[in-house]
């Protein structure tokens, strides 16, 4: 099979595209025919030397077709969707045309979408989906800022919480991107210039429900500043690089009675704590099918040009959820 490896860390060059094995599922694994990924912000850094345990295959997340089920369990050629569960990371993951996953770590979907629309969707909703819901315990009526809004994953954010019936306070550096974010629905789109929180404050003096921060280390302070006592900060991205909290002091910087929190969908979707069942991806699926959700992908790229999609995904100018198609 075709697979793409880098044999060295370093930038996007070092990616190639080498003929392996097709992969052998063994006990509780099924293997799947990869139609399509979409990438992530996980596998740059991986692909860079900066995320420890990498496979030699990365990629988190594909859809495809069940191309053997030792079990019987899964007919072959059904339509499925894997996360994470060590993709990448402790086993090879999908970039190629073949994977072998646990078989706990797949969703059965409908192919209801073609193949690179489908694949924008499983882990950025599947990581806003559990962020929102388990991590800030998002409630019809809650006030959520979404920072780093423009990202396939702020996107995803956006979409779900606007359906769920939040107001939903949405970021982006660039004002020019403001349109791209209006057309989902939240109720203000703000310019962030890395100092929000006295603009949130003059908007909601109490503080607001919670915050999807995004951006990361460089912004944690100033969201922290933004929610109400006893609302929260969910870190769950590092657009803003993989640097740690400088001098984070948490006497002076963590307001009294708000919470931070912290969720790595790489490292513990498909785990126990965090099974794929509690994510309801058919609907997610369903929804963007119908136009509930504005999902469909930035950018499609060939898997012969792998290259220029990493260099797109480290532009800071996506624009959204980039997707690979496996031919």
């Amino acid at each position: 099979m075709k697979a793409i490896v880098f044999d060295a860390f370093g930038p996007p060059e070092n990616l190639v595209i080498r003929s392996l094995p097709i992969p052998e599922p063994g006990g509780g694994e099924i293997r799947i025919r990869v139609r399509a990924f979409g990438l992530n912000s996980a596998e740059a850094h991986m692909r860079a030397g900066e995320w420890g345990e990498v496979a030699p295959v990365t990629g988190i997340e594909c859809v495809g077709e069940v191309d053997l089920d030792p079990s019987g369990t899964l007919p072959t050629g059904q339509c499925v969707a894997a996360v994470c569960g060590g993709m990448g990371r402790s086993r090879n993951g999908s970039y190629a045309q073949f994977v072998v996953v646990p078989r706990s770590n797949r969703f059965v979907l409908d192919p209801i979408l073609p193949w690179p629309e489908l694949a924008a969707l499983p882990e950025s909703y599947s990581t806003a989906w559990i962020a929102l819901f388990n991590n800030l315990r998002l409630e019809r009526g809650h006030t959520l800022l979404v920072r780093g809004a423009t990202s396939s994953l702020g996107q995803a954010a956006v979409n779900i919480a606007v359906e769920a019936g939040a107001t939903v306070l949405a970021t982006t550096r660039d004002e020019r991107k403001a349109p791209l974010l209006n057309a989902l629905g939240p109720s203000r789109v703000l310019v962030d210039n890395g100092n929000l929180s006295h603009e949130v404050r003059s908007l909601y003096p109490d503080g607001i429900d919670g915050v999807l921060e995004i951006v990361g280390s460089r912004t944690i302070r100033d969201s922290l500043r933004m929610p109400r006592k006893d609302g929260s900060v969910c870190f769950v991205g590092f657009l803003g690089g993989m640097g740690a909290i400088d001098a984070f002091n948490p006497i002076v910087d963590l307001p009294s009675g708000v919470n931070l929190n912290f969720f790595a969908s790489a490292f513990v979707l498909g785990t126990q704590a965090y099974p794929l069942s509690s994510i309801p991806l058919r609907e997610i699926v369903a929804n963007a099918a119908g136009g509930v959700y504005q999902a469909k992908p930035a950018s499609i790229f060939c898997f012969e040009d792998i290259r220029a999609a990493h260099h797109r995904l480290e532009s800071g100018d996506a624009g959204g959820k980039l997707v690979v198609v496996v031919e």
